[in-house]
């Protein structure tokens, strides 16, 4: 309720109307969607797959801790001479600062930056198995629509977005209503499960990282586990939360930021699988699975809406969780079937031989990474 006064607030002092509001926030949704491919095509060509685990989430983890910043902050702008416009201005004012750093010192590839040494350059183009020329490349996307690898990552990716999108848009609602807790005068509430995801994200890629260049476990299986503590984990909280009461807010409270902080494991899971099938096309694979995820954060909402007819009612939440949770199991599971991790014949151009050069990139990551004579579980 809080939110809709604050949005009718906004919309009062906005001169164009409501209209306006919604064609700037399609836009901005539009725009927006070329970020993730695009840093996807860098992270491919920049990060040493030694190192994917942890730089990867490093870049990724500035998505969580900006939703806990932002809902930290709100209030206080709100509250301030500024108002709704300052949180506005201050969040495209960071975004417009942001924007031109990148453009000052930001590289295509290693090869092209100014700031490194050749032994850098050398080091990271070694280890990527990136191709320099794969701008010019068509991209296959007959072979990457025959993959059963790449179904198997985009049941994860849309289980994942699913399970994030009906927390973020329904647990402050959930957590006034059945809780009882007055979020608003408590905002720190609605941002410690995103703090905690964050954090954990730095706990569970050096281990990741750590269990592959050791030989411990394959890159596949390292992707299979930690995905899986990253959907499945939450599945359980979020069971358990459904037969919370009022009576529970600490527990509550706690299964909460667990069910959002463990989807920290999928950081080192789905989210850097576009990489390992294909550094050559990682980009427009993950431009694809984001958009069709990004379907699921529009519906989840609105399967919420549907089922919840009384915001106090907690029988009606619990339907919720477990439908959510059942995403995270179906999902999860489609993953750990036919997930790979092992580069793809496609990523190559169709005139080299796939065969030799998978065999090439396989044997070549399983000695980078650790020794090992069964190559087919390996790079």
């Amino acid at each position: 309720m809080e939110l809709i006064k604050n949005w009718e607030s906004v919309l009062m002092h906005t001169k164009s109307g409501w209209q306006s509001i919604c064609a700037l926030r399609v836009l901005t949704g539009l725009v927006q969607g070329t970020v993730y491919p695009c840093v996807h095509t860098l992270l491919a060509k920049w990060v040493p797959r030694t190192e994917r685990g942890l730089l990867t989430t490093g870049v990724y983890s500035g998505a969580q801790f900006g939703t806990a910043v932002i809902l930290v902050s709100s209030g206080f702008i709100f509250e301030s001479s500024m108002g709704w416009p300052g949180l506005f201005y201050l969040s495209g004012g960071i975004s417009l600062a942001w924007a031109l750093l990148f453009f000052w010192q930001a590289a295509n590839e290693p090869a092209t930056a100014s700031r490194i040494s050749k032994g850098e350059v050398e080091y990271i183009e070694s280890l990527t198995g990136s191709n320099s020329s794969s701008q010019s490349m068509p991209v296959p996307w007959m072979s990457i629509f025959r993959s059963p690898a790449f179904y198997g990552l985009l049941a994860a990716h849309c289980g994942f977005t699913w399970g994030f999108y009906t927390l973020l848009t329904e647990m402050p609602t959930y957590m006034s209503m059945v809780l009882q807790l007055n979020v608003k005068s408590n905002a720190f509430l609605s941002s410690l499960p995103y703090f905690a995801m964050g954090l954990l994200c730095f706990v569970v890629s050096p281990i990741s990282d750590l269990l592959i260049n050791r030989g411990t476990i394959s890159i596949t299986t390292a992707r299979k586990l930690f995905n899986s503590i990253g959907q499945w984990g939450p599945m359980a909280c979020l069971i358990g939360l459904g037969y919370m009461t009022a009576d529970e807010k600490t527990w509550a409270i706690l299964l909460l930021t667990l069910a959002v902080g463990i989807n920290a494991g999928c950081s080192c899971g789905y989210l850097i699988n576009h990489i390992d099938l294909s550094p050559n096309f990682a980009g427009p694979m993950m431009g694809v699975t984001n958009g069709i995820a990004g379907v699921t954060s529009i519906i989840a909402p609105l399967v919420v809406g549907a089922i919840v007819s009384d915001e106090e009612d907690p029988s009606q939440w619990r339907m919720v969780f477990f439908i959510t949770g059942g995403i995270y199991l179906v999902c999860n599971t489609i993953f750990v079937i036919f997930g790979k991790a092992t580069i793809q014949s496609w990523n190559e151009p169709p005139s080299t031989s796939s065969t030799m050069t998978l065999r090439s990139h396989q044997e070549n990551d399983s000695k980078s990474i650790a020794p090992t004579s069964d190559k087919d579980i390996r790079y």
